[in-house]
């Protein structure tokens, strides 16, 4: 499905526009140029003449670069004067150049202007649809050809410089050229866009105006993203579709890429284009986890860079507490100035026993103790903050409850939207709230924490500690969340430990934790694969029967890529290969009705009557963990493990052989179809 809005971008550095290459006010309200959470640009417009352009072909072979290609629209007997095209390039800076080929038969003129215009807002604005009002200073220097816009609120200060080559005119609000071309000649004009920012409290690395010419720029990025892709092991199938689909997932990645030390290759994923372009706990950790065996070294940065953050006080506004990892970091200007907590904000439930996961399973696959002793002492907080403030009654259950009555998300479990935690009836649950997934990540946090305390941390008292405490809270979540008449879990337990009893896909989480006894990882299958939670193309958020259901609610009925490659991971753990199979199979058969890049979200419709997945509006893609998604799928349907040579690692054999069918993945049985290069950091 061809995109409306195309998107250009690395790292938190990105633009956004329509398929002619304008920013435009009217477009959409994610339109912009944007960086460090805020719109340096609002309107970026070509105009040459007076007649709109139209498009005649657009080409986008990396994240990083557009082009577009325009011409005058005419009526189709008149010939086109002239022909447009526009080269987009991300990287520190925006660079832009603008070649123009005139097609007529005689010298003529033609006149080329941008509009442009900026409203600095804060990316939390935008994403609200408030409008700003700022007092926006402009300042051109025509000889340098160099137009800056600025704005300043004491400590906070954004501006961004236009620079032209060859310089341009300031007329109104935009720069404008004259040209005067002879039959066939072309002309080209290069626009370099620098954001600045400044503000208390914050440091940003310095951008820097990019040397050489455009295609010289296009190659050294496209050098340096073929560089990561080889970090990757190659996939060899005879399946194009899930051979395209892997690149495009390591690709996203690629584009999603922090990097919290310049002075570094270290990078961790970013939520997601185009409101979450910011370290997210909960995302950067389930995506890192699910790169694991392709690119580790995103969860060593994602460790390291969450554990800096690690909450040492309590502060209300912030949802901070002693131990905590956060859920959010922004540098925007309402959070600058206090109107916004995300400064960083710490109101998610799960980003800490999650992070120890992640940390156990990194050494799972790297064998890297000097970063788990490094970590141990934060290690050890997270799990105080497990047994403290995370079980604020003293239940035995991590609950959350917002603290931050103002600005504080109301659900703080990865669906965290207001909503999503509901009564079989579609009445909504009250906090505090157990969510039933969380308590089976913190069951894994102390089966795996028990681990590096015996192997890694010296210190066998912890690890049974541990392990009792996992024990214990096994037999209370059977007692107290199991529902006999349902067949699975409950979605939470309330204010009132009263079982919020919607039938949601929170409880494949519970296989992927290991948290289950054997009869109910069967029981909880079989819903999952049931018509109410399984649409053909994933499982859904909530089943269809529930009262609050709808195909088309953010967690309410849709299908998340992300989650459904955990519940294929649960399925396999238990044994239920062919049930991993079904689900692990539909998703990436839906991948290619996403141009092979799966979103964020899609919609929950069932498969027999829509025939194709269906998009959900405001899907974010390139999305982190829907990027890997098919990674972590590749791993469980090919039974990828920690401890294989790469000369095995992909199709296992003996004990350990999945029951999934080699056509899955259209990947021929035998040695030979293996990752023709090993994993980074696998043993």
């Amino acid at each position: 499905m061809a995109e409306r809005t195309v998107r250009v971008l690395e790292g938190s550095t990105f633009v956004l526009g329509d398929r002619n290459g304008d920013v435009r006010p009217g477009g959409g309200r994610e339109h912009g140029f944007f960086a460090d959470d805020t719109r340096f640009l609002s309107r970026w417009e070509l105009a040459v003449d007076a007649t709109p352009l139209t498009l005649l072909g657009l080409d986008q072979s990396a994240h990083f670069l557009a082009q577009f290609f325009l011409t005058p629209d005419v009526a189709p007997d008149e010939g086109a004067p002239y022909s447009v095209m526009r080269r987009r390039l991300l990287d520190d800076v925006w660079t832009e150049q603008i070649t123009i080929v005139s097609h007529r038969h005689e010298t003529g003129e033609i006149a080329v202007r941008l509009g442009i215009d900026t409203d600095f807002a804060d990316l939390f604005e935008v994403k609200d649809g408030v409008d700003a009002d700022r007092d926006v200073t402009w300042h051109h220097d025509e000889a340098g050809g160099v137009l800056t816009l600025g704005y300043e609120a004491g400590d906070f200060a954004r501006s961004v410089e236009i620079r032209t080559d060859p310089p341009a005119r300031l007329v109104g609000d935009g720069l404008a050229y004259t040209l005067v071309l002879a039959a066939g000649e072309s002309w080209t004009a290069t626009a370099t866009v620098t954001p600045r920012s400044r503000q208390a409290g914050t440091t940003f690395a310095a951008r820097t105006t990019p040397t050489g010419d455009f295609e010289r720029q296009r190659a050294v990025k496209a050098t340096e993203l073929d560089a990561w892709l080889e970090r990757a092991p190659v996939l060899e199938t005879d399946d194009t579709d899930l051979a395209r689909t892997y690149r495009s997932s390591l690709s996203d990645l690629a584009a999603l890429r922090l990097h919290p030390d310049v002075s570094s290759d270290a990078a961790l994923p970013a939520a997601g284009l185009p409101w979450f372009m910011a370290l997210f706990g909960r995302d950067s950790i389930l995506t890192s986890f699910q790169a694991l065996p392709y690119l580790p070294g995103l969860a060593a940065t994602t460790l390291r860079v969450l554990a800096a953050h690690q909450a040492t006080v309590r502060d209300d506004f912030h949802e901070q507490e002693p131990g905590k990892i956060l859920h959010e970091l922004r540098f925007g200007e309402l959070t600058a100035n206090g109107r916004r907590p995300h400064a960083p904000y710490f109101g998610t439930a799960d980003a800490t026993p999650l992070f120890l996961v992640l940390l156990d399973e990194y050494h799972r696959w790297t064998g890297d103790d000097a970063l788990v002793r490094e970590l141990e002492p934060h290690a050890r907080a997270a799990l105080f903050w497990i047994d403290d403030s995370g079980d604020a009654d003293g239940d035995g259950y991590v609950e959350y409850e917002r603290r931050n009555a103002e600005s504080g998300l109301i659900n703080q479990c990865w669906k965290d939207s207001w909503d999503s935690m509901q009564f079989a009836d579609g009445s909504l649950a009250r906090g505090p709230i157990a969510t039933c997934e969380i308590q089976g990540y913190v069951y894994d946090a102390r089966r795996r924490c028990a681990r590096l305390a015996r192997e890694v941390w010296g210190d066998p008292s912890l690890a049974t500690h541990l392990d009792d405490q996992a024990d214990h809270l096994r037999i209370r979540v059977r007692q107290d969340f199991w529902m006999p008449e349902r067949g699975c879990h409950a979605l939470a337990l309330d204010r009132d430990k009263r079982q919020v009893d919607g039938l949601s896909s929170n409880i494949g989480h519970l296989l992927w934790s290991g948290l289950l006894t054997a009869d109910e990882a069967e029981a909880t299958a079989d819903r999952l694969l049931g018509d109410e939670l399984f649409s053909g193309w994933g499982v859904r958020t909530l089943g269809s029967g529930e009262g609050g259901y709808n195909p088309l609610g953010y967690h309410t009925g849709t299908v998340w890529p992300h989650e459904n490659s955990l519940i294929v991971a649960g399925l396999a753990r238990y044994g239920r290969h062919e049930a991993a199979s079904v689900i692990g199979g539909a998703l990436l058969a839906a991948a290619p009705h996403f141009e092979h890049r799966l979103p964020e979200v899609f919609a929950g419709y069932p498969a027999d009557v829509t025939g194709v997945p269906v998009a959900f509006p405001t899907a974010s893609r390139p999305q982190a963990w829907a990027a890997g998604a098919p990674l972590l799928l590749l791993t469980t349907l090919l039974g990828l493990a920690p401890g294989w040579s790469h000369a095995t690692a992909m199709l296992p054999s003996g004990a350990h052989r999945p029951a999934y069918p080699a056509t899955l993945l259209g990947i021929e049985s035998g040695p030979a179809a293996t990752a023709a290069a090993a994993p980074e950091g696998l043993h």
